[in-house]
């Protein structure tokens, strides 16, 4: 038999447990995953596995609270404060515009971004090997090589003289190191460029039918976080137009794309969550390096190449990391 107190101190306790749970609840740590782009289970498939490695587990012993700017910039300053107010352990903020937005956010809260620029020229470290402050992460470069795109687009369609080059003015950190780069490689290969900018749906299909218009032959999709989100449009009024394009993810040639060259996402935001493990674990953002992506993959649509009557060179062929066909 139970006797009286027994009971009543078994009550007690049965009451106790689940205030007991909820405290355990509200000491784990919270990470807020901030995206310019709209969510991508790949990327954040890979993010969880670096986080694995650490030995975190969503919904086990770290909460995430995801933000998705869906392309639009402007979104980008209440959501990561947002996320402050919370407050977060630790913030993830990939491509650029959402890391600016978390610098501006705050100087305290441990970020780990992931960019496609250099993030000592953009201001968010002090150098590389020594970041400083509140921030690290990785670094593709994925800005860096539009200069060999335009190359590549060129050997492709060595008849084309005039080449379109698509940028986002809402990104103008990208832009303006971009456009530079592009026009210095097209002019090294006799080439004339013309400059359009998108920064909606329907200043996309402005941007196809000006080109068109202008008799541009080919394109080049400088790498923006809107423009992935668009991929599937871009893809589309690529086809339908008639312009060899050329992009920055491979998400874009397996959606119909011609040809895409750039970083994987994927190894980037699996150091991204090896890195945000670590920084739960208690080191500092200040003394762990910026990583740099140094995988680059070409892969070319056949499919694609084939419609558009355009004989993909071998040289290119035996190149390309990947075919799809």
């Amino acid at each position: 038999m139970i006797r009286r107190r027994d009971f009543i101190m078994l009550l007690g306790s049965a009451a106790a447990w689940p205030l007991a749970a909820r405290g355990q609840q509200r000491t784990m740590p919270l990470v807020g995953f901030l995206l310019s782009r709209s969510n991508d289970q790949s990327i954040l498939a890979a993010f969880h596995r670096g986080l694995k490695e650490i030995g975190y587990i969503e919904g086990q012993n770290v909460s995430i609270e995801y933000r998705h700017a869906e392309g639009q910039y402007d979104r980008l300053p209440a959501l990561v404060a947002d996320l402050v107010r919370r407050p977060v352990a630790v913030i993830v903020a990939a491509p650029t515009p959402a890391a600016l937005a978390a610098k501006a956010a705050t100087s305290t809260i441990p970020t780990v971004f992931m960019v496609g620029t250099d993030p000592v020229r953009v201001g968010l470290v002090a150098s590389f090997g020594r970041p400083g402050g509140n921030r690290t992460g990785v670094s593709n470069l994925s800005v860096g090589l539009a200069a060999k795109r335009m190359q590549l687009l060129h050997e492709l369609v060595p008849n084309a003289t005039l080449i379109a080059v698509l940028v986002n003015p809402s990104n103008p950190s990208v832009v303006e190191s971009t456009t530079q780069d592009v026009q210095e490689a097209a002019r090294a290969l006799g080439l004339q460029t013309q400059i359009l900018g998108a920064s909606s749906e329907r200043e996309i299909d402005t941007a196809f039918t000006t080109l068109v218009q202008r008799g541009a032959s080919a394109l080049v999709v400088i790498a923006d976080s809107f423009f992935n989100s668009q991929r599937n449009q871009l893809a589309a009024l690529a086809a339908h137009h008639m312009v060899p394009t050329i992009y920055e993810l491979r998400e874009f040639a397996e959606v119909g794309g011609l040809m895409s060259y750039g970083p994987n996402l994927r190894d980037a935001f699996h150091q991204v969550g090896v890195y945000t493990g670590r920084i739960l674990k208690g080191e500092k953002p200040a003394d762990l390096p910026v990583q740099q992506a140094v995988k680059v993959e070409l892969v070319i649509n056949l499919k694609t190449a084939k419609a558009l009557s355009l004989t993909v060179p071998p040289t290119l062929l035996t190149r390309a990391d990947e075919v799809i066909e």
